[in-house]
């Protein structure tokens, strides 16, 4: 995180898209640490325990129970890396829970658990709008899920109907047990099946167990091995761009933009976007964010996050190009500051009339240095250096 960004946007930094899934993470790992900690714990919070009489065996229950939902946190905080609705929803759900679940644990551990789940909700409630995806599952995922509850769901009924012909089965829950540890195949040899019919039906339960584990491993872990090879490799996928937010997205790549990518990176956060793969390619070994696509098409566009960013710069060597593109961002982000950089000038109006809220022309300005300069009526060569270091008081953005 910049230092610079954090002072001067302190909203953005630790109240933006990026909190809203950073703190539900820390949450996770301190109810999944707290969790484990509290489940043999013997000592008691003496601030807890001045308002709060709750019995040991709540307090190991919420340990245990503890690290499932610490679990499931960071379930949801992936999801919401994806910008799913879904996961949206059950964060919200779930940081109420850890609140509580710390609370029940009682324990000198749960203290900041308990202020952090609560200070993350509003961050979450806060960033709503972004999270707007619906889950897309592919049909190898939708087969994993469908597999995995319906071996549960054929174990469970199966075994508590056979109950009398195993030894140490007598619940129901004593047949989700059975079921879990054989379809794992930890079996621990506690529950055994006594008759033929309950051996064969014990033998169907590790098959089908164990088919479906390993559909729901390939169909979860190949995505996320995907993505680490992709990043590897110098590639960026959807879900790193997706958390951009208040950025610069910048139009196609021409002359212009190489310099105007310095001074981008030394201050805030940006997405190019070019249809060339082979500069595309290089420009990713530099480590920057780049989207393959024809900058005036919809689809780059919305890849980029053009919709959350905080301003939008055309700056490549065909004006035409760049009116196209500026069009389409001003239809996606009517709100959005609009510069552009226009090659010849007859075409600041044009560029102007497309969207764009600024029109520079660098070779005018140029022109006009260069004439000053050798006409000797200023010190254009150094106005012109304080311009790039950013120290003349003409400067527009120094206003800003």
């Amino acid at each position: 995180m910049d230092p610079r960004r954090a002072i001067d946007e302190p909203l953005t930094v630790f109240v933006g898209t990026r909190a809203a899934i950073w703190l539900p993470t820390v949450v996770a790992i301190l109810s999944f640490g707290t969790g484990v900690a509290n489940i043999s714990a013997t000592t008691v919070n003496p601030l807890l325990e001045t308002y709060f009489d709750i019995p040991r065996e709540v307090q190991r229950a919420a340990g245990f129970t503890g690290a499932l939902t610490g679990f499931l946190m960071l379930m949801s905080a992936w999801g919401m890396r994806r910008r799913l609705r879904a996961a949206w929803v059950s964060t919200v759900v779930l940081l109420p829970v850890t609140a509580v679940q710390g609370l029940a644990q009682s324990s000198r551990y749960s203290l900041p658990l308990i202020a952090l789940s609560l200070l993350s909700l509003p961050t979450v409630i806060a960033n709503y709008r972004r999270f707007d995806r619906s889950a897309d599952l592919s049909a190898t995922q939708l087969a994993a899920v469908a597999a995995l509850t319906g071996t549960l769901v054929y174990g469970t009924a199966g075994s508590y109907q056979l109950r009398d012909d195993f030894g140490g089965l007598s619940t129901l829950t004593d047949a989700i047990y059975f079921t879990i540890v054989t379809a794992s195949t930890v079996g621990y040899g506690d529950v055994t099946p006594q008759s033929q019919q309950a051996k064969l039906f014990g033998m169907s339960v590790v098959v089908l167990g164990v088919a479906s584990f390993t559909v729901a491993l390939g169909s979860l872990l190949g995505p996320a091995i995907e993505a680490r090879l992709s990043q590897a490799l110098g590639t960026m996928n959807d879900s790193e761009l997706e958390l951009l937010d208040d950025h610069v997205v910048v139009l196609g790549y021409g002359d212009l933009t190489e310099p105007l990518l310095e001074e981008l990176a030394a201050v805030v956060d940006f997405v190019v976007i070019t249809p060339d793969h082979e500069l595309a390619a290089t420009l990713r070994t530099r480590d920057l964010r780049v989207v393959v696509g024809d900058p005036s098409d919809e689809e780059p566009q919305k890849q980029a996050g053009i919709e959350h960013a905080r301003a939008i710069i055309a700056a490549t060597n065909d004006d035409a190009q760049d009116a196209l593109s500026i069009l389409t961002a001003r239809q996606f982000h009517p709100e959005a500051r609009i510069v552009a950089a226009a090659t010849d000038r007859e075409n600041t109006e044009k560029l102007r009339r497309a969207g764009a809220d600024a029109v520079i022309s660098p070779a005018v300005i140029g022109g006009h240095l260069l004439v000053e300069s050798a006409l000797g009526s200023a010190d254009m060569e150094g106005l012109a250096e304080r311009l790039l270091d950013g120290e003349g008081q003409e400067n527009p953005a120094a206003d800003d």
